[in-house]
């Protein structure tokens, strides 16, 4: 599918990245929701909660929403996002994470970019309650790396499944890696790490045998908490073997759905593998579209709803 021309155009201030992004994820709030918590078993006796909003009239449309790193079903584009497909009459099921609802996971492991069995195990206790006949998904970041790789890989999807939106995507989780480590964006990345440490922590009270305090103390970097942790606790060798494996862009020929992918040109996160360009030509179902501005997971929009929120529920209505 050729590249979409985006019509987004925002303010004078929030054609600034960095102030796109800030606003988005410290600043904005979101009211008048009602979220439902849900505990849902995994197949490996650990858990995942999901968070339900839904529409005011009768449905059986349902949309899924997946946060990024660090994120939770109650940051403002999870709750956002929410909202605005209630108003569309569309439910909501937003993912927390393992770990990211407030409560620590079970299992010395956690959830990463490419964790999609998570996912599928949504999908499936969804699928038991046979109430939806239409099942989307949207992924943030992280998560819109999950979504794409789920749909991407050799998996027999659901009939109820039709169509995808991933904003701000690391299709490429080195490359976007390597942005992240960059002094533009020290700030994302102190924070991002002093979160991860912290749940590490808790981590290591909870199983003292597979962490040590020497590891924990050698993190310096994004990168070498991956090597530390995230690749040891899921299977992989190193963080560059998670990465390559995780990433969702050679998973994007195989996706057989209508989906959409938001990545703004002047998103700081992502690097120039992160852009599909090539993929999206050659995929019918893949529809690429690269706004001049939004930051990462930014997209200011006018009455408290973002320029994606409104374009992904429009996208969506093309395939009811």
């Amino acid at each position: 599918m050729p590249l979409i021309p985006s019509t987004y155009d925002p303010p004078f201030y929030f054609k600034n990245g960095h102030l796109s992004t800030i606003y988005s994820g410290v600043l904005r709030k979101v009211s008048g929701l009602s979220q439902k918590r849900e505990r849902i078993i995994l197949p490996d006796s650990d858990f995942l909660d999901v968070d339900w909003s839904f529409s005011n009239q009768t449905s059986n449309k349902v949309i899924i929403l997946i946060h990024g790193l660090e994120g939770s079903a109650q940051r403002p584009y999870i709750t956002g996002s929410a909202k605005h497909a209630n108003l569309s009459g569309i439910d909501a099921c937003a993912i927390n994470l393992r770990s990211c609802s407030g409560t620590p996971n079970a299992l010395f492991r956690s959830y990463h970019s490419g964790a999609t069995e998570d996912l599928e195990s949504v999908i499936n206790h969804i699928l038991s309650k046979n109430k939806y006949a239409q099942i989307f998904i949207k992924g943030f970041s992280l998560g819109g790396n999950l979504v794409l790789k789920y749909l991407g890989e050799k998996r027999k999807l659901p009939p109820e499944l039709k169509g995808a939106v991933a904003v701000s995507v690391p299709c490429d989780l080195h490359s976007s890696l390597k942005e992240l480590l960059k002094p533009k964006n020290a700030l994302y990345a102190i924070r991002f790490k002093k979160h991860l440490i912290e749940k590490l922590r808790a981590k290591q009270q909870l199983f003292p045998d597979k962490i040590s305090d020497k590891e924990i103390l050698s993190i310096k970097t994004l990168k070498d908490f991956d090597d530390v942790y995230t690749s040891k606790a899921h299977g992989f060798i190193d963080a560059i073997d998670y990465y390559t494996k995780s990433s969702c862009l050679s998973f994007l020929p195989n996706i057989k759905v209508p989906t959409l992918i938001i990545n703004s040109k002047n998103d700081s996160f992502l690097g120039p593998e992160c852009y599909p360009k090539k993929e999206a030509q050659e995929n019918e179902n893949l529809h690429l579209e690269i706004p001049n501005y939004g930051g990462h997971v930014g997209f200011f929009g006018v009455k408290n709803t973002t320029y994606t929120e409104k374009r992904s529920i429009d996208f969506i209505k093309e395939f009811l």
